[in-house]
C-alpha cells in the first residue's frame, strides 16, 4: 500500500509526493513520482528517489605525465577512440582534449583537461596533464587527483627533464602506481626500444616506485588514432588499459566523512549561475546540499543546486568522482581554482601551519645553500599555490639541502590544510622541498604592508588548536 499526497498539474500530468510505502522493492524514505496520464490511465510511472544510491563502485582515477610533446594527449584521444569500440564510452579527439585558444595556438597542453572512458573492469576518469616546465602548477593540480598514472616518454628522445620531474611529484603527492607507455616506436629500431625501457625502469626505482614490475607497454598513439591495428597500434592501447586494469587497485574511497572537493576550475552558465569543477576528495555531494566555499581568506555560504559528472545531470556524486556542481549566490568573480568546495562547518580554516619537510639535495635538483627563518616562497597542494614562509624551530639557525626539519608555515592567505596533506615548496620554477602537515594552528592576522615579512610568529607549542 502507497500514501499519496497528490498536486494536479493538467490534465496529462500530476505531481504526487509518496509519503510512505510498503512496497517490495529497493525504493525507500521519501521521493516525488511523476504519473503521464492519458484518457483516465496511468503509465510510465517514473520514481525520483531523494535518499542516497550506492556510490560508483570499480571507479578509477588515472592520467598521463611526462614531457612536453611525448604524445600524452594523443595517447589520451587513441584511448577514448579505441574504447569507445565497447559502447560505452564516447570517443574525445585530440581537438577537443587541446581546446583553449592558447593550447591551439602553440599546440601543447596548458591546464589539465578530463575525459572517461570504461574498460572491461571499470570506469576511469582520465586527466592529461601538461608537460610543458611554464606549467608544473598545473600538472600538481592535475595529478593530485589521480590514483594512478600513466607516464609517457617518447622512444625518440628517452627521458627529458619533465618526465624526471612529474615522477618526483607524482610520489609526493602520494601515486605510488605507475604505468610507462613508450611512445613513436614507430620512429625508432628496437634496441632504441630496449634502451628506453631499461632507462625508464632504473628511474622508477630512484624515485621509490616499482621498477621491475611496473608495466611498460611499446606502442604509437598516433597510429592507434588513425586506425592501425598492428601491435604498436590500437593493440598497443588495449594493452595499456588492461595493464592499468590489473596493476593500479580499484583505491578505497571515504564515503562516510562529510564531503570535500578541491576546486579545479570554474565556470559561468548564463542563466544558471556559477559552476565549481573538481574531483571529490571524501563524503557524497547531494543536490540541495548546504555548503561552505573556503580559500583565500574568503568564505562564502552556498547550496548546490544541480551536480553533473562528465556532462550527464545527477542526484549525488560521490568520492572519486570529478564533477560540477551549480552553486546558488556565488558569482563566477568570487570563485578562484584552489578553493575548497565542503560540508557547513566541517574543516578548519588558518593561514598557520606545522609541518615535517625535506629540502632537496642539489643532487635532487634542490637548492645549494641553507635555508633560514623567513624563507618565502610558493607553496602548492592539491588544486592551489599561494605564497608561503617558512620559520625553522627555536634553536635552530639553518637547514641544508638534504635535511629533514619541522617547520612553522605561515600563508599569504587562509587556506583548507588537513594533517597528512602534502605539499611541495618550489623556487624559481624549481621544486626545493616537500612536505606533510602535522598540525593546523590559530591563524595570524598579517600586517597590511610586508605581512609575510613582517608577521610575528610565535613558539609552535603555544599556537596549537
Amino acid at each position: 500500500m502507497v500514501y499519496i499526497c497528490a498536486c494536479f498539474t493538467n490534465f496529462r500530468h500530476t505531481q504526487v509526493k509518496v509519503i510512505k510505502h510498503l512496497f517490495r522493492t529497493n525504493f525507500t524514505g521519501e521521493g516525488s513520482v511523476l504519473l503521464n496520464l492519458s484518457k483516465s490511465r496511468c503509465s510510465n510511472l517514473i520514481v525520483t528517489r531523494n535518499c542516497v544510491s550506492n556510490p560508483v563502485e570499480n571507479h578509477c582515477n588515472i592520467g598521463t605525465i611526462g614531457h612536453v610533446d611525448h604524445g600524452k594527449t594523443t595517447l589520451t584521444a587513441a584511448i577514448t577512440k579505441i574504447m569507445s569500440k565497447n559502447g560505452k564510452t564516447k570517443y574525445v579527439s585530440y581537438e577537443q582534449i587541446d581546446k583553449a585558444p592558447e593550447e591551439k595556438a602553440r599546440g601543447i597542453t596548458i591546464n589539465a583537461a578530463h575525459v572517461e572512458y570504461w574498460s572491461a573492469k571499470r570506469h576511469y576518469a582520465h586527466t592529461d596533464c601538461p608537460g610543458h616546465a611554464d606549467y608544473v602548477k598545473n600538472m600538481i593540480s592535475g595529478a593530485s587527483q589521480m590514483d594512478g598514472a600513466i607516464i609517457v616518454v617518447a622512444a625518440t628522445d628517452g627521458q627529458m627533464p619533465q618526465t624526471r620531474e612529474h615522477l618526483f611529484l607524482a610520489k609526493q603527492i602520494g601515486l605510488s602506481k605507475i604505468l610507462v607507455y613508450i611512445n613513436k616506436a614507430d620512429l625508432v629500431d628496437e634496441e632504441v626500444i630496449q634502451l628506453v625501457e631499461l632507462e625508464m625502469r632504473e628511474i622508477l626505482q630512484d624515485f621509490g616506485f616499482d621498477g621491475d614490475g611496473c608495466p611498460v607497454i611499446v606502442g604509437s598513439a598516433l597510429l592507434a588514432l588513425n586506425g592501425d591495428t598492428s601491435k604498436i597500434g590500437e593493440q598497443s592501447i588495449i594493452d595499456l588499459i588492461d595493464a592499468a586494469d590489473n596493476y593500479i587497485p580499484t583505491p578505497t574511497r571515504d564515503f562516510k566523512s562529510p564531503y570535500l572537493m578541491p576546486i579545479d576550475n570554474a565556470l559561468a552558465v548564463p542563466g544558471r549561475g556559477s559552476v565549481v569543477v573538481g574531483t571529490i576528495s571524501r563524503g557524497v555531494i547531494t543536490k540541495n546540499i548546504e555548503a561552505d566555499l573556503l580559500g583565500f581568506s574568503r568564505h562564502i555560504k552556498t547550496v548546490v543546486t544541480d551536480i553533473q559528472v562528465f556532462q550527464k545531470s545527477t542526484q549525488q556524486a560521490s568520492a572519486g568522482e570529478n564533477v560540477g556542481c551549480l552553486l546558488r549566490g556565488v558569482k563566477l568573480n568570487d570563485v578562484s581554482k584552489g578553493m575548497i568546495l565542503c560540508a557547513r562547518g566541517s574543516v578548519i580554516f588558518s593561514n598557520h601551519y606545522v609541518a615535517q619537510v625535506y629540502f632537496l639535495s642539489p643532487n635532487e635538483g634542490g637548492r645549494r645553500r641553507p635555508v633560514t627563518s623567513k624563507y618565502i616562497q610558493q607553496l602548492f597542494s592539491q588544486t592551489w599555490n599561494v605564497t608561503c614562509r617558512i620559520d625553522l624551530p627555536e634553536g635552530t639557525s639553518m637547514v641544508m639541502p638534504g635535511e629533514h626539519s619541522t617547520v612553522a608555515l605561515t600563508l599569504l592567505f587562509k587556506m583548507v590544510m588537513s594533517t597528512g596533506q602534502s605539499f611541495t615548496i618550489r623556487e624559481n620554477n624549481v621544486t626545493v622541498a616537500t612536505g606533510i602537515i602535522s598540525d593546523v594552528l590559530k591563524p595570524l592576522t598579517l600586517p597590511e604592508k610586508k605581512g609575510l615579512i613582517q608577521v610575528e610568529v610565535s613558539p609552535l607549542k603555544d599556537n596549537t588548536v
